[in-house]
């Protein structure tokens, strides 16, 4: 372990945006199998979500609202089956509340709200703002275990696969999940995964860091709208 850890030393973590974060996800029409294909369904709720994306945008309270096609849901146990999401991010985490009452926030049909701030962060995540993006759903008994955890493989990922950018969403109140990981991934979705999976030193050095905090991955590759 000890080699491991020699040999992806940790990246240089930025210091955490001043920002807050609502995280949603929407379930329209999603996928039996793991490739998300085209539906006139999701294109319907994909135009109507783009329209209050801008309403929303146009609040004071309101940096940027982004919406996500997903690519690829991997069919892991527990995976939630968003096929839209969404990403509204705030001046600060206190107007949060302000923007969840707003009239174009409650016309969202979403079955995860997450509202959330950032405790630390790598690189850019929105620069270049195109590509594919990775939301990783982390199960952990506690965001503090979840950001000790992420931090722990940043350096994998940073050195292994070209990750060079991320910003965890650490949950603000009650969530099912103790952290979600936003990040833009180099390449596109299943050659992203499929590198991890076939790298012998992501089994012996990511997945027990990990399970040494209590975490499970739930990946979700998505493209932006």
């Amino acid at each position: 372990m000890a080699a491991d850890a020699q040999a992806y030393p940790e990246p240089q973590f930025r210091p955490p945006t001043t920002s807050g974060y609502i995280y949603l996800g929407l379930s329209v029409d999603p996928p039996r199998v793991p490739p998300v294909h085209r539906s006139a369904k999701r294109d319907k709720e994909i135009e109507r979500c783009l329209g209050l994306a801008e309403r929303l945008t146009a609040l004071p309270a309101v940096v940027e609202t982004r919406v996500f096609q997903s690519v690829l849901i991997p069919p892991l146990q527990g995976m939630p089956r968003f096929d839209v999401t969404m990403l509204v991010k705030t001046t600060s985490p206190d107007v949060i509340e302000d923007v969840r009452a707003s009239g174009p926030f409650k016309e969202i049909d979403a079955k995860l709200v997450l509202p959330a701030d950032n405790p630390v962060r790598l690189g850019d995540t929105e620069n270049p703002s195109d590509g594919t993006y990775l939301f990783n759903h982390f199960l952990a008994p506690s965001s503090d275990a979840a950001v000790t955890g992420w931090k722990s493989v940043a350096g994998w990922y940073t050195a292994k696969i070209g990750v060079d950018n991320s910003i965890p969403l650490r949950p603000l109140g009650e969530s099912p999940y103790a952290l979600v990981n936003y990040a833009r991934i180099p390449g596109s979705a299943a050659p992203f995964l499929i590198r991890q999976l076939t790298r012998p030193s992501f089994h012996r050095f990511v997945r027990p860091r990990l399970k040494r905090q209590g975490m499970v991955a739930l990946p979700l590759l998505v493209r932006p709208m």
